[in-house]
Protein backbone atom coordinates (compact mmCIF):
# COMPACT_ATOMS: atom_id res chain seq x y z
CA UNK A 1 0.00 0.00 0.00
CA UNK A 2 1.48 3.49 -0.61
CA UNK A 3 1.75 6.54 1.31
CA UNK A 4 -0.32 8.95 -0.30
CA UNK A 5 1.10 11.82 1.35
CA UNK A 6 4.54 10.95 0.03
CA UNK A 7 3.41 9.63 -3.03
CA UNK A 8 4.38 12.15 -6.35
CA UNK A 9 1.13 11.12 -7.67
CA UNK A 10 -1.05 12.05 -4.71
CA UNK A 11 0.46 15.54 -3.87
CA UNK A 12 -1.35 18.27 -1.90
CA UNK A 13 -1.33 21.77 -4.07
CA UNK A 14 -3.25 24.82 -4.21
CA UNK A 15 -6.34 25.00 -6.43
CA UNK A 16 -6.13 27.20 -9.28
CA UNK A 17 -9.90 27.68 -9.53
CA UNK A 18 -10.63 28.45 -5.71
CA UNK A 19 -9.45 31.77 -4.54
CA UNK A 20 -7.84 32.41 -1.27
CA UNK A 21 -10.06 32.97 1.57
CA UNK A 22 -9.15 35.31 3.87
CA UNK A 23 -11.11 35.48 7.13
CA UNK A 24 -10.89 38.22 9.86
CA UNK A 25 -10.55 38.38 13.24
CA UNK A 26 -13.59 41.06 13.41
CA UNK A 27 -15.81 38.04 11.81
CA UNK A 28 -14.78 35.22 13.71
CA UNK A 29 -15.66 37.35 16.64
CA UNK A 30 -19.61 38.26 15.55
CA UNK A 31 -19.86 34.85 14.71
CA UNK A 32 -18.68 33.80 18.42
CA UNK A 33 -21.15 36.16 19.97
CA UNK A 34 -24.57 34.85 18.56
CA UNK A 35 -23.48 31.26 19.30
CA UNK A 36 -25.63 29.68 22.15
CA UNK A 37 -23.95 28.09 25.50
CA UNK A 38 -22.07 25.21 24.18
CA UNK A 39 -23.12 22.02 26.82
CA UNK A 40 -19.68 22.06 28.75
CA UNK A 41 -19.92 26.02 29.39
CA UNK A 42 -23.80 25.60 30.90
CA UNK A 43 -22.03 22.60 32.65
CA UNK A 44 -18.92 24.42 34.34
CA UNK A 45 -21.37 27.15 35.22
CA UNK A 46 -24.18 25.64 36.98
CA UNK A 47 -21.42 23.59 39.35
CA UNK A 48 -20.17 27.19 39.96
CA UNK A 49 -23.14 29.02 40.25
CA UNK A 50 -25.76 26.63 42.10
CA UNK A 51 -23.31 23.96 43.60
CA UNK A 52 -24.66 21.07 41.75
CA UNK A 53 -22.17 18.36 41.68
CA UNK A 54 -20.29 16.98 38.29
CA UNK A 55 -22.86 14.76 37.95
CA UNK A 56 -25.79 16.35 38.33
CA UNK A 57 -24.87 18.95 36.10
CA UNK A 58 -23.91 16.33 33.54
CA UNK A 59 -26.86 15.21 33.17
CA UNK A 60 -28.92 18.41 33.15
CA UNK A 61 -26.91 19.63 30.23
CA UNK A 62 -26.93 16.26 28.45
CA UNK A 63 -29.78 18.17 26.18
CA UNK A 64 -30.86 21.42 25.47
CA UNK A 65 -34.64 20.35 26.35
CA UNK A 66 -33.55 18.74 29.55
CA UNK A 67 -31.26 22.33 30.33
CA UNK A 68 -33.77 24.54 29.29
CA UNK A 69 -36.52 23.02 31.59
CA UNK A 70 -34.04 22.78 34.63
CA UNK A 71 -33.70 26.18 33.72
CA UNK A 72 -37.21 27.47 33.92
CA UNK A 73 -37.87 25.53 37.20
CA UNK A 74 -35.00 26.95 38.65
CA UNK A 75 -36.32 30.24 37.56
CA UNK A 76 -39.61 30.32 39.55
CA UNK A 77 -38.08 28.08 42.78
CA UNK A 78 -35.59 30.19 43.62
CA UNK A 79 -31.69 29.41 42.84
CA UNK A 80 -31.58 27.97 46.45
CA UNK A 81 -33.27 25.16 45.32
CA UNK A 82 -31.05 24.15 42.52
CA UNK A 83 -30.30 20.84 44.17
CA UNK A 84 -34.37 20.14 44.63
CA UNK A 85 -35.12 21.10 41.32
CA UNK A 86 -31.97 18.85 40.02
CA UNK A 87 -33.26 15.79 41.69
CA UNK A 88 -37.04 16.24 40.67
CA UNK A 89 -35.99 16.50 36.76
CA UNK A 90 -33.95 13.61 36.86
CA UNK A 91 -35.88 11.93 39.33
CA UNK A 92 -39.31 11.58 39.67
CA UNK A 93 -39.87 13.83 36.12
CA UNK A 94 -37.21 11.50 34.14
CA UNK A 95 -39.11 8.03 35.23
CA UNK A 96 -42.67 9.44 34.14
CA UNK A 97 -40.85 10.19 31.04
CA UNK A 98 -39.41 6.82 30.92
CA UNK A 99 -42.42 5.04 32.11
CA UNK A 100 -44.76 6.56 29.54
CA UNK A 101 -42.04 6.33 26.49
CA UNK A 102 -42.33 10.63 26.07
CA UNK A 103 -39.52 12.75 25.28
CA UNK A 104 -38.64 15.91 27.55
CA UNK A 105 -40.41 18.25 24.57
CA UNK A 106 -43.50 16.01 25.52
CA UNK A 107 -43.35 16.53 29.29
CA UNK A 108 -47.13 17.44 30.85
CA UNK A 109 -45.77 19.06 33.56
CA UNK A 110 -45.01 22.57 33.25
CA UNK A 111 -41.56 24.06 35.06
CA UNK A 112 -43.86 26.20 36.87
CA UNK A 113 -45.69 23.52 38.42
CA UNK A 114 -42.62 21.42 39.53
CA UNK A 115 -41.45 24.60 40.38
CA UNK A 116 -44.44 24.65 42.99
CA UNK A 117 -43.86 21.21 44.63
CA UNK A 118 -40.19 22.01 45.00
CA UNK A 119 -41.06 25.36 46.72
CA UNK A 120 -43.91 23.68 49.17
CA UNK A 121 -41.50 21.09 50.44
CA UNK A 122 -38.43 24.17 50.51
CA UNK A 123 -40.18 25.53 52.97
CA UNK A 124 -41.60 22.02 54.74
CA UNK A 125 -45.54 22.22 53.87
CA UNK A 126 -45.63 19.24 51.78
CA UNK A 127 -43.20 15.95 52.72
CA UNK A 128 -41.34 14.66 49.92
CA UNK A 129 -44.22 11.82 50.33
CA UNK A 130 -47.25 14.24 49.53
CA UNK A 131 -45.39 15.94 47.08
CA UNK A 132 -45.51 12.92 45.19
CA UNK A 133 -49.20 13.11 45.40
CA UNK A 134 -49.35 16.41 44.12
CA UNK A 135 -46.86 15.71 41.24
CA UNK A 136 -48.96 12.93 40.38
CA UNK A 137 -52.89 15.03 40.17
CA UNK A 138 -50.72 17.61 38.22
CA UNK A 139 -49.05 15.54 35.72
CA UNK A 140 -52.48 13.96 35.15
CA UNK A 141 -53.63 17.10 34.51
CA UNK A 142 -56.60 16.60 37.24
CA UNK A 143 -55.56 20.33 38.98
CA UNK A 144 -53.51 23.34 37.59
CA UNK A 145 -52.63 25.01 40.75
CA UNK A 146 -50.38 23.15 43.60
CA UNK A 147 -51.51 25.09 46.48
CA UNK A 148 -55.36 24.24 45.20
CA UNK A 149 -54.26 20.60 45.47
CA UNK A 150 -52.59 20.59 48.89
CA UNK A 151 -55.98 22.18 50.30
CA UNK A 152 -58.50 20.32 48.72
CA UNK A 153 -56.65 16.85 49.51
CA UNK A 154 -55.60 18.35 52.61
CA UNK A 155 -51.80 17.70 52.61
CA UNK A 156 -50.41 20.68 54.53
CA UNK A 157 -47.23 18.85 56.71
CA UNK A 158 -47.90 18.98 60.71
CA UNK A 159 -44.65 20.91 61.34
CA UNK A 160 -45.77 22.40 64.76
CA UNK A 161 -43.25 20.61 67.77
CA UNK A 162 -45.81 20.31 70.24
CA UNK A 163 -48.25 18.78 68.77
CA UNK A 164 -45.40 16.59 67.25
CA UNK A 165 -44.91 15.93 70.95
CA UNK A 166 -48.35 15.07 71.83
CA UNK A 167 -48.53 12.32 69.55
CA UNK A 168 -44.98 10.68 70.35
CA UNK A 169 -46.31 11.03 73.94
CA UNK A 170 -49.78 8.81 73.46
CA UNK A 171 -47.50 6.46 71.29
CA UNK A 172 -44.57 5.88 73.82
CA UNK A 173 -47.65 5.43 76.42
CA UNK A 174 -49.28 2.78 74.70
CA UNK A 175 -46.44 1.04 73.31
CA UNK A 176 -44.29 0.15 76.43
CA UNK A 177 -42.60 -3.11 75.29
CA UNK A 178 -41.26 -1.15 72.22
CA UNK A 179 -39.58 1.49 74.53
CA UNK A 180 -38.18 -1.43 76.50
CA UNK A 181 -36.80 -3.20 73.17
CA UNK A 182 -34.98 0.07 72.06
CA UNK A 183 -33.56 0.77 75.33
CA UNK A 184 -31.91 -2.37 75.07
CA UNK A 185 -30.54 -1.85 71.79
CA UNK A 186 -32.98 -3.13 69.41
CA UNK A 187 -32.73 -0.26 66.96
CA UNK A 188 -36.17 -2.10 64.90
CA UNK A 189 -38.19 -0.85 67.50
CA UNK A 190 -37.68 2.87 66.92
CA UNK A 191 -39.00 2.02 63.87
CA UNK A 192 -42.01 0.21 64.82
CA UNK A 193 -42.39 4.04 67.19
CA UNK A 194 -41.69 6.30 64.40
CA UNK A 195 -44.56 4.25 61.97
CA UNK A 196 -46.83 4.06 64.90
CA UNK A 197 -46.57 8.30 65.14
CA UNK A 198 -46.94 8.59 61.64
CA UNK A 199 -49.61 6.73 61.54
CA UNK A 200 -51.09 8.87 64.45
CA UNK A 201 -50.51 12.06 62.35
CA UNK A 202 -52.28 10.18 59.19
CA UNK A 203 -48.61 10.53 57.62
CA UNK A 204 -48.95 14.03 57.66
CA UNK A 205 -46.04 14.61 60.53
CA UNK A 206 -42.81 16.05 59.32
CA UNK A 207 -40.77 13.10 59.52
CA UNK A 208 -37.00 14.46 60.43
CA UNK A 209 -38.85 16.15 63.71
CA UNK A 210 -40.60 12.97 64.37
CA UNK A 211 -37.38 11.39 64.52
CA UNK A 212 -35.12 13.96 66.48
CA UNK A 213 -38.03 14.38 68.91
CA UNK A 214 -38.74 10.68 69.43
CA UNK A 215 -35.13 10.64 70.19
CA UNK A 216 -34.74 13.44 72.32
CA UNK A 217 -37.58 11.87 74.20
CA UNK A 218 -35.74 8.29 74.67
CA UNK A 219 -32.78 10.11 75.79
CA UNK A 220 -31.22 8.45 72.46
Amino acid sequence: MRSKEDAHDYRYFPDPDLLPLAISPAWIDEVKATLPELPAQMKARFEADYGLSSYDAAALTASLEVSTYFAATLAVAGQGNAKLCANWIMGEVAARLNKEGLEMNAVPLAPTFLAGIIRRIADNTLSHKMAREVFDALWAGEAQDVDAIIAARGLTQVTDSGAIEAMIDGVLAANAKSVEEFRAGKEKAFNALVGQIMKAAKGKADPQQVNDLLRKKLGA
